[in-house]
């Protein structure tokens, strides 16, 4: 069962990257729904940011998760690369852990 799962996967996966090129020229999608991608992976992104943000349960995250955060969304505000954003998040987030903030 699990293989066949695994396969069906692979499948789908190498026909979804198939599509994209094979019908690039072909399939035009209107300028709504273009737009309502954009702004569903924007509401997609901002669930992650809150999801893996704020605490869940009783547990505490304390102050430097949600500085790295922040750190991040000023990065990715100003459009500065993935890379240097995802660095500097978890570079913020371990400092101050570091020096005894959590």
């Amino acid at each position: 069962m699990l293989a066949a799962g695994i396969v069906a996967l692979a499948a789908g996966t190498y026909a979804f990257r198939w599509a994209g090129p094979a019908l690039r020229d072909r399939v035009r999608p209107p300028a709504r729904v273009v737009r309502l991608l954009e702004i569903g992976a924007v509401v997609l992104l901002t669930a992650l940011v809150a999801v893996t943000t704020l605490p869940l349960g009783t547990a505490s995250i304390g102050f430097a998760v949600p500085a790295g955060v922040l750190v991040g969304g000023v990065l990715a505000w100003f459009r500065r690369p993935i890379l240097v954003v995802i660095l500097a998040s978890a570079a913020t987030t371990a400092l101050l852990r570091l020096i005894g903030v959590s």
